[in-house]
Parts: C-alpha cells; structure tokens; sequence
C-alpha cells in the first residue's frame, strides 16, 4: 500500500503541474515559534509547519492524536483510547525532548517531563504551529526534537457545538468573542465524556496463568471540562494581553483511574520601543496536578517564568534579537496513602539568548546563542547557524545545524523510587544533543508546494533507569537520520497533502531499534468542494513495522494503515454539519503491545455559528 500511495503523489504532482487552479491558492503562513517573532513559513530558516483552525474544522478531528499524526516527522501513540496517555516522538527524539508551549507558556510536566496531549480539547485550539529540529538556542531546554506551540481560541463572535458519536463520545463548548482591531476578548467553555472501551486485550498478559496480569475487558471511559479565555487592549504603542488555558479530566484504567489538571496563563505587554525597536514582556505561570489513588501517587508541578524579549531592525535587511529569560519551577510527591510528601524541591534557570538574521539577495542566514544557568545541573551553551540560498523565485534551498539539551526532571532527579528501584539522581547532568539538516523547497507555481528535507541528530548524556536496582544514570545515547517529504496541491474544487518519512533512530550503545519508531511512515489528506455548502474528504494513515518491549524483550509491532473519511455541511447562514468515520476498514492494529485501538467509529457534530 506504501509504493501505491507514493506512486499516486508522484503522478499527482506531474500530472497536475500545469492544471488550472481556482482562485484559493496557496499563500504563505506566519508563525512565531521558529525564532521567537512573526516570519513567514517560505521565508524561515527551519521546518515548520502550520495546523490552522481552518484544518481543525475540517478535520473533525476528536484527539490532537487525530491531527498530529498527519504531520511528517511526527508519530504518537497512545494506551487505549480517549483520554489515555498518548506521547509523541518529533523527528524520532523522546516525548521529553520536545518543549510544548501554550500561548508562549511552557506546560511540560516535572513528572514525566512531557505534555500530556491526551487532555487537549481541540475546540479551545486555534492553532499549531511545529517547528522541527533543535531551537534550544532561543528557547532553551526540551527543544532537542523542536517545538510545538499551541496557541488558544480567538472567537469573534457566539458559537456553540454539540456533537455524539461511538463509544458514547458526548461533547459540547460554548463561547463569545469580540475584537477590533487589537481590542477585543474571547471566552469559552467545554466538556466531554467518553464511554470508551477495554484499554487493553489479553496481548497485554505473558500467558493465561500470569499472575501479573492487568488485563479487564471493562470499559474505561474519560471525562473532560475545559475552559480558554483570552483579552487584549491597545495603549498607544503597547498592546496589553492575557490568557488562560485549563483543562480537568479524569481517565479511566484497568487498576484505576486518574485526576489530571492542566492548566497555563499569561500576561504580555508588547509593542514599539522606537522607530527600529519591537519589545514583549511576558510573565507566564502553568501547573500540572496528577491524582492516581490507586497507586496511591499525587504530582504537583508549578512553573513561573518571565521573559522581556526586544526586536531591534538593523536597516532593511537585518534584525537582531536578543532577551532575557527566567523560569522558577516546583514539583512535589505526595504519597495519598500515607499522607507524607515524598519529595519536594524548587529550582531556578536564568538565561540569556540573541539571534541575528541577515538576507541579502539570494542568501539567508541566521546566527543564534543562548545560555542557561541551572540551579540543579549547572550551566548549557547552546548555538544554532542556519544559511538558505533562494536559486529563483520557484527554488530554495537551506541548511542548519544545531545544538540542544534537556534539565532532568523533578522526579529523575530527587524521586526516592520504589523500595528503592527507579530511584532519582541529583547528580544527573542533562541530556545533549546536535542536529544537522539540509532542506529544500520547490514551488513550481502558486498551487503547488514540494518539500524535502534530510536530517541526522546525535544526542548523549540520555538518561535511562539501569544498574542493580534501575536508578537514574546519564549513559544512554541516540543515533537519528531521517528523511522528509512533503507534497500540497489546490486544483479546482481538489486539495491534497501528503508526505512520506523515512527515520532510522538507535540506540547510540546496542544500535538497536529505538522504541515505538516506525522506520516509514506516509499520510495522505485529500478533499473536495462541492459548491459552498459542503466538503468531503479522506486521510490515509500508514506506519511501518516498529520494536516495542514485553516481558523484558523486544519485539515487532507489524504494520498497520488506516483510512479515515471526513465530510461538512453548511446547512444556512449560521448552522452546520460536520462528520468523522475513523478505522473506516475497522483494521485492528496495536500503538503499544497489549493496548487496544478504536475501531470503526463515527462522529456527528452540529455547530452554531452566526456568520457576519
């Protein structure tokens, strides 16, 4: 199915090269993620892609799972359904050598040292922009795989939604929003409830007489209320904004369940210091509480940061910006049965970071430094250099490299274990890394877009749980090199976008497969417009085979793909349809051994949306 979907894009894209295209081209996207000010997607110097609202809507999609995975270089997994916890692996780098940001805000937890995507309602989303390869440089630690920043709803106007579908998936959000320019505010509320299925299958037992068995073929259903709000207002030259992000679910498992809180906000000031001067200043708090009384565990992370970030414009043809950077974070233990705290510490990061951009002509560049000084591990200097050569208007091509790391958490290092196994290090330094990546983009007109890229990352100083009793030690290393390839079209009512990723990523020490990384991978999305009222489109999903462990050995997980089908109806003015089959072919295949995937299943959302 692989060499027929790469033969279907390879035609399309000659075939289609110079077909008429209706008048929705392609245009460029600005994001903000990639050196910390607005560029356009074709004018940066790093891999970024742009999920809008837009392709939100039109995904109907359920799970940020849904919509992620659509990305190259991005590949998830998740133990069993909604609301389970799901990691995502970025050009093959760990889920913790990824920063996630909301609104600016760092949200890892001090836990696992992930962001939990499984507690992301979609609907208070308004986009998200992946920016791929090391990008410590400006934004300092977990950024070794890159960065996700997901950036809250901005309503203009009422909406409501309800929708329902398999495995009892009840949800609803309601907000209002209004904005004038830079003045304006947007609230909304949600909630969802998810009936569920069996989180794992007897897979997950090392025999019918295993006495550790957590197999229970009940339901294991979900439960989420969320909120987003955000308000802005303009004085003079300084624009002053706010936001806020919570999410409250609870998940359901075999042994138990879990109460999880996430929950960001900030406040900016921003604006022009000068003619040639931009400046942001920016406090940011987040926090994270995970509640699992069956294993009798309460994790509490709080994060307070401040930044003031300055833009100066060196002439037409260069900018420098430079900032400086501080982050406070405390993380707790609590054992709930004994009532003691288990641990608790605090911990300080001061940085400073500049980068510089020059285009002149044909050639780009960028230049970038960073310093952080840790109250745990002591201090990283992490570099980035970047340089891009425009051949014509329809060819670019650009190279970086790159260095990274990533602060061991709270629980890595101060965690007493378990009877002591799995205990934390205080004496853990962090995890490092460099990347080199060489790109290329073709536009050969304004309805087409190829992307390629190649890429090696190198990281050392891992962290991995080993020796007698399997405590916290910096000797693991990664060996990664991928390739990327990416195809988008417009051709009348048609769209379409695929890639295809190629990843080989080791075990630096045993060159063994690292885990739950498919070696290739492809995702197809193709649409069409019937008229203005409706849509209807189809996503194909592959991945190759991939290692998993069990009962101490690793093992295969064969290959799976998916086709999932997505329509949209505008009934009038102000109300609409919208529809989601998943597992259209209900294939049953596994993300991690033991676990179950859903199969066929259907969405139907009504929404309410007064149109201006």
């Amino acid at each position: 199915m692989l060499q027929r979907s790469m033969l279907f894009l390879a035609l399309s894209g000659a075939l289609c090269a110079n077909a008429r295209a209706d008048d929705e081209q392609l245009q460029p996207t600005v994001q903000v993620t990639a050196s910390r000010v607005a560029e356009t997607v074709d004018s940066t110097l790093a891999d970024v892609s742009v999920i809008t609202r837009e392709d939100i809507d039109a995904s109907v999609a359920r799970d940020a799972i849904d919509l992620l995975r659509l990305q190259a270089g991005v590949d998830l997994y998740r133990t069993g359904g909604a609301g389970q916890q799901t990691s995502l692996f970025l050009r093959g780098t760990n889920s913790n050598q990824v920063l996630v940001l909301i609104d600016g805000v760092r949200v890892s937890s001090q836990n696992t040292g992930a962001f939990a995507f499984e507690q992301l309602p979609l609907d208070t989303v308004e986009r998200i922009e992946i920016v791929r390869g090391p990008r410590a440089s400006y934004w300092g630690s977990d950024a070794i795989g890159g960065v996700i920043q997901i950036f809250t709803r901005k309503l203009d106007g009422p909406r409501v939604a309800l929708g329902y579908g398999s495995y009892r998936d009840a949800d609803g959000s309601a907000g209002f929003g209004h904005w004038d320019g830079a003045n304006g505010y947007s609230v909304q509320v949600g909630a969802r409830h998810v009936g569920g299925f069996s989180v794992t299958n007897r897979r997950i037992c090392n025999g019918p007489d295993d006495p550790y068995c957590i197999f229970n073929p009940d339901d294991d259903g979900y439960r989420n209320t969320n909120f987003a709000g955000r308000a802005a207002h303009q004085f003079g030259s300084q624009v002053l904004s706010a936001s806020l992000y919570r999410s409250q679910g609870q998940t359901q498992f075999d042994q138990g369940y879990s109460d999880v809180i996430e929950q960001s906000g900030g406040i900016n000031l921003e604006g022009a210091l000068g003619e040639n001067w931009n400046h942001r200043l920016a406090f940011g708090n987040s926090r994270e509480d995970l509640d699992t009384p069956a294993f009798t565990t309460l994790y509490h992370t709080r994060r307070n940061s401040l930044l003031w970030q300055n833009e100066f414009r060196l002439g037409e043809q260069q900018r420098l910006i430079a900032g400086i950077d501080f982050v406070r974070e405390k993380g707790e233990t609590i054992d709930t049965f004994s009532h003691t705290r288990t641990y608790g510490r605090e911990r300080d990061n001061r940085a400073v970071f500049a980068g510089w951009r020059g285009d002149f002509g044909a050639l780009d560049s960028e230049l970038s430094l960073r310093r952080d000084d840790n109250d745990d591990f002591g201090g990283a200097t992490t570099g980035s250099l970047a340089l891009g050569w425009r051949f014509s208007p329809l060819l670019r091509v650009y190279a970086n490299v790159g260095r990274g790391f990533r602060a061991p958490t709270m629980n890595e290092l101060y965690h007493p274990g378990y009877g002591g196994w799995f205990a934390g290090n205080p004496d853990l330094d962090a995890e490092r890394s460099r990347s080199t990546e060489l790109g290329v983009e073709f536009t050969p007109d304004a309805n087409q877009r190829i992307k390629a890229n190649l890429y090696t990352t190198r990281v050392k100083d891992l962290i991995s749980f080993t020796g007698p009793q399997s405590r916290a030690e910096n000797i693991a290393k990664a060996d990664i090199d991928g390739a990327e390839i990416e195809y988008q079209l417009k051709l009348d009512a048609w769209s379409l976008r695929a890639n295809y990723t190629w990843m080989d990523a080791r075990n630096g020490d045993t060159d063994q497969q690292l885990l739950r990384r498919p070696k290739q991978k492809f995702t197809g999305v193709v649409e069409r417009s019937f008229g203005e009222r409706w849509r209807a489109g189809a996503e194909l999903v592959y991945a190759g085979r991939r290692h998993d462990t069990f009962g101490g050995n690793t093992i295969d997980l064969s290959s799976y793909a998916i086709v999932n089908l997505r329509a949209g109806l505008t009934l009038n003015r102000d109300w609409s349809l919208a529809a989601r089959v998943e597992n259209l072919t209900d294939r049953d295949y596994e993300l991690v051994r033991g676990y179950n995937t859903a199969g066929r299943s259907g969405f139907l959302e009504v929404i309410w949306q007064p149109r201006p």
